[in-house]
């Protein structure tokens, strides 16, 4: 199934934003195709790895909504080669639940993990925040103010200074550099071995509880209800990550 549309070179001449469905099972793919035809997106869609590699490079989509069990390749080759070349956020639709496989996705580069099956307020909901905050845009962004705001909480990375309803809070050297690591990827999932090599290098232990114990203290500093975080999540057995910001 592929939606036609005019071509230029490749890229598709529409505002509308462009999604790659790369689907195995037949009725998921014409399930989602339709959804997301009728939220005003240009869908199109591939049920092998190989033909959504292709597509990929000669539509370069805003989106790629990927399954792992496509008949010829793990789904996780399809992100490692989209990786080598660019930033086009994927978030995997998969039927398989298990934490190995989320943290194995994410950890190669995809920007979410969608397990089906799936509340369709919540697919879009996730769609739309990968589309707003493409990691390219955020990072380019995040060089030229190198500030977050979120509700009460204000951050200014350069001045080495975060304030929650105005009053400044006092962190550790590890905990500023874990909220500056989670900003940089906002509405993201960081699994905890990525988080831990890239506060503690890549000798780091894959021991959690460090970790844990700087994220209940950035919590206990930063919410004004640890339970019900604000802006620091717990994605259970895969990693954190930390709300958009306005």
């Amino acid at each position: 199934m592929k939606q036609q549309n005019c071509t230029l070179g490749g890229k598709i001449l529409n505002n509308k934003r462009t999604v790659l469905i790369a689907q195995a099972e037949h009725s998921i793919n014409k399930f989602i195709y339709e959804l997301l035809k009728s939220n005003n997106y240009l869908v199109i869609s591939a049920e092998s790895g190989m033909t959504a590699i292709s597509m990929t490079k000669s539509y370069i989509p805003d989106m790629i909504l990927l399954d792992l069990d496509l008949p010829d390749m793990d789904g996780t080759e399809i992100i490692k080669d989209i990786r080598d070349w660019s930033n086009i956020p994927i978030i995997v639709v998969s039927s398989r639940d298990h934490e190995r496989d989320k943290v194995t996705a994410l950890d190669l580069g995809a920007d979410d993990y969608i397990t089906k099956p799936f509340s369709t307020e919540e697919f879009l909901a996730r769609i739309r925040t990968a589309l707003r905050h493409k990691r390219t845009n955020f990072d380019d962004e995040m060089k030229k103010t190198r500030k977050y705001t979120k509700g009460s909480l204000a951050i200014d990375f350069d001045r080495y200074y975060i304030s929650v309803d105005n009053d400044e809070v006092h962190l550790t050297n590890i905990e500023f550099k874990l909220i500056e690591l989670l900003c940089k990827y906002s509405g993201r999932v960081l699994t905890y071995d990525y988080i831990l090599k890239e506060i503690w290098g890549p000798a780091a232990r894959k021991d959690n509880k460090t970790l844990r114990v700087n994220m209940a203290n950035i919590r206990r500093k930063t919410e004004k209800n640890p339970a019900k975080p604000e802006y620091f999540f717990t994605e259970p057995g895969v990693g954190y990550k930390m709300a958009e910001p306005d």
